[in-house]
């Protein structure tokens, strides 16, 4: 493997010298701007061999190079080794950014080249400034991947199905008519929307194109005289085509996406630079209106038919997970042998079997001792690790249910605890707790609340560099705006209606990972003389280890938290299971004491 990628960069290199190009930027997206890609997007992957879900390479003649954040940097160390290719390690102090590597690299009148349809109309407009500002050429049109690899993967072929409106409580019809009522807010007529999972909740369809994202390759152009859906046409099956009709929606070829740019109306058109492709940006010239996004806020707020399907899919995904770890625990307690690619198959086998069940909704991270230090590590059969009935395992999974999208994680030991093993949960989970007991002013960003859930470890010199909390969809992406909890601010507060994680974590190299994940929802708390407040509903449903509380150092209210969740996820939990899991599940969720 690690000669296919040298010789992958060798013909790249070849690729640039007859572009006459002198560094390549090749980003980890497709062209709608998506965290998630299609195998036919899997462009730097193939390139670098890096798997992780984010990260840019640069490959110059003489050098290259991949940016990834914290969460991948053990990761990538390990993926990388042997390779030409080197780490730099995103947002450490430092590190330049990739613009000002290639400025301090290359010399006045060289030429960067990237594929336009993978860079948004922001991002290729602030590198076109900052090179052309020191001396450099930037171009949008080097795309040169089918030249080099011959097997690439087509566009995927599933076929697209109908989001009944029973689980998404509105029709894409009066979605349609939202969006265009944003529009004319922006001084816009129309509006084309390149991100899938916007395309995927507008007009209540979903698909596999995208493993995990229930999504389908497309473009859609909604206006006053009806829309349209750019899709490949042999994914929609008459059903879908007389649905999309009853919707005033018509069908165009994906592949002719620039064409029918071209051949569009002389009128304005809202697109959000920061998700619409610069090539495509370029074709709607002065018809283009650059916005917000008229969807990621209707999407993010989710509705009471959508809040209802998620409580009750909560309740099936932690009757699963009572099984799964039932099974774990089982195994090592029978001394059989359990990796953790047995945890994941057992995770997926007990979830599909509930009701709604429709696919994982990412790759499970399980990660077993050392591995748990890994943020985002997936085992893989080279690196499988036997479980053994001692140290920690940190599981982090999730699923996708007709009626809403599930996210855990839970660290669980496997033997008796240490005394540091106890304390790092306890530190993360009393930073759980702060942010999931929380009550704020209407308005309040995530980045306002995200100190609650560092504080403790912060005290004693402890730190994770990831985020506390992503949006999340409702039988869509695991992952979606607009509203996050992190350090770094995000202008849209948290709304009533939004479901966010709470996922605090303490990551000690080559020792173990610790991780408390929740799912919540921002709904009402209070209206007094000073205004309006919100608060978080917890909405998973599963319990936390009790062994590995440490109550010494927890107040009284942190260990009443702790008992009235458990005492909540009994209660709905326990209905779904047999004699023996109810059992399991009550010892589990017994009060802990100080």
């Amino acid at each position: 493997m690690k000669q296919e990628i040298s010789q992958r960069i060798a013909e790249l290199r070849q690729q640039m010298q007859a572009a006459g190009v002198d560094a390549a930027i090749i980003p980890q997206t497709d062209p709608h701007q998506s965290e998630y890609i299609a195998d036919h997007w899997q462009v730097r992957r193939w390139l670098s061999g890096f798997t992780g879900s984010a990260g840019t390479l640069v490959v110059t003649a003489d050098k290259a190079l991949l940016w990834t954040d914290s969460r991948y940097f053990i990761q990538a160390a390990q993926q990388l080794d042997g390779t030409e290719v080197e780490m730099m390690k995103d947002g450490i102090a430092g590190t330049p950014s990739i613009e000002d590597y290639l400025i301090q690299n290359l010399k006045p009148g060289m030429k960067v080249g990237v594929d336009g349809m993978l860079f948004s109309a922001q991002q290729a407009q602030a590198m076109r400034k900052a090179f052309e500002k020191h001396g450099l050429k930037f171009v949008t049109d080097f795309d040169v991947i089918d030249e080099i690899w011959p097997d690439r993967p087509t566009l995927p072929k599933d076929k697209v199905f109908v989001h009944a409106e029973e689980y998404a409580g509105e029709s894409a019809k009066s979605k349609l008519a939202r969006i265009l009522a944003d529009a004319k807010r922006q001084d816009a007529e129309a509006a084309f929307i390149s991100p899938l999972d916007e395309i995927a909740w507008a007009l209540n369809i979903r698909c596999k194109d995208v493993k995990y994202n229930p999504v389908t390759t497309s473009y859609l152009y909604v206006a006053p005289e009806g829309s349209t859906l750019l899709v490949d046409e042999d994914k929609i099956t008459p059903e879908v085509a007389e649905y999309l009709k009853s919707q005033g929606v018509d069908v165009y070829p994906y592949a002719k996406v620039k064409e029918f740019i071209a051949q569009l109306p002389d009128k304005k058109v809202l697109i959000e630079e920061a998700r619409t492709s610069t090539t495509l940006t370029e074709a709607l010239g002065d018809r283009a209106v650059m916005g917000a996004s008229a969807v990621a806020v209707p999407k993010g707020v989710k509705n009471e038919t959508q809040i209802a399907g998620i409580r009750a899919a909560m309740e099936r995904d932690g009757a699963a997970l009572v099984r799964a770890f039932m099974a774990i625990e089982d195994a090592l307690a029978k001394g059989e042998k359990i990796t953790e690619l047995d945890v994941d198959r057992l995770l997926v086998k007990y979830r599909s079997e509930m009701k709604n069940f429709f696919d994982e909704s990412f790759g499970s991270i399980i990660g077993y001792g050392p591995h748990g230090a890994i943020v985002h590590y997936e085992p893989t059969v080279e690196t499988d690790a036997t479980l053994e009935p001692n140290g920690l395992l940190l599981v982090d999974s999730g699923a996708q249910y007709l009626d809403g999208t599930t996210d855990i994680t839970r660290t669980v030991a496997l033997g008796t605890p240490t005394q540091q093993e106890k304390h790092d949960f306890t530190l993360v989970m009393k930073g759980h707790i702060a942010l999931g007991d929380a009550v704020f002013p209407v308005d309040t960003r995530g980045a306002q609340l995200d100190v609650l859930a560092r504080q403790f470890l912060w005290k004693e010199g402890l730190a994770y560099l990831h985020g506390t909390g992503h949006g999340v969809g409702h039988f869509l992406n695991v992952h979606e705006g607009p509203q996050t909890i992190r350090l770094n601010n995000t202008p849209i507060p948290l709304m009533e209606g939004m479901i966010t994680s709470n996922e605090p974590g303490l990551y000690r190299e080559n020792i173990h990972g610790v991780r408390c994940e929740n799912l919540v929802l921002t709904v009402k708390a209070m209206t007094t003389e000073f205004g309006e407040f919100l608060k978080f509903e917890t909405l998973t449903l599963f319990p936390f280890d009790r062994e590995l509380f440490e109550t010494e150092i927890m107040s009284d209210d942190e260990i009443k938290w702790v008992n009235d969740y458990h005492a909540e996820v009994y209660r709905r939990v326990s209905p779904l299971l047999n004699d023996a899991e109810r059992a399991w599940l009550e010892a589990k969720t017994a009060p802990i004491n100080k």
